[in-house]
């Protein structure tokens, strides 16, 4: 799987080119969007959260998107509330990323005494 699949399964529903989905993914480091995606590596998993994070919080800056609609008996208004909490559960994933994988780091240094 290449990042800018891995990416558009983390935003579906979401439509963008595949320009704009590059330039996503550049702003989080991928050079090369065709590039396989390691879903083992942790830095990797980052990366796609962070772009989809960037996405997420480009469709909650469009203020069309956050106004309630009803056709017919159906009405969508919890939309803005469903996004944002989409983006603090994507913010707390990255969050909890980064404090495991600078745990898995030794930071330590110690000094002993003869």
């Amino acid at each position: 799987m290449k990042y800018i699949e891995r990416l558009q399964l983390e935003t579906k529903g979401i439509t963008l080119t595949p320009d704009e989905l590059s330039i996503y993914l550049a702003e989080e480091g991928v050079t090369n969007p065709e590039a396989d995606y390691d879903a083992s590596l942790t830095g990797d998993k980052r990366k796609i959260y962070a772009a989809a994070l960037s996405i997420l919080n480009s469709v909650a800056n469009n203020p069309l998107l956050m106004k309630s609609y009803k056709e017919d008996d159906i009405s969508v208004s919890a939309f803005a509330d469903s996004i944002q909490n989409r983006i603090e559960q994507l913010e707390r994933k990255i969050r909890t990323m980064s404090i495991n994988e600078s745990e898995s780091k030794s930071n330590t240094f110690m000094l002993f005494n003869r």
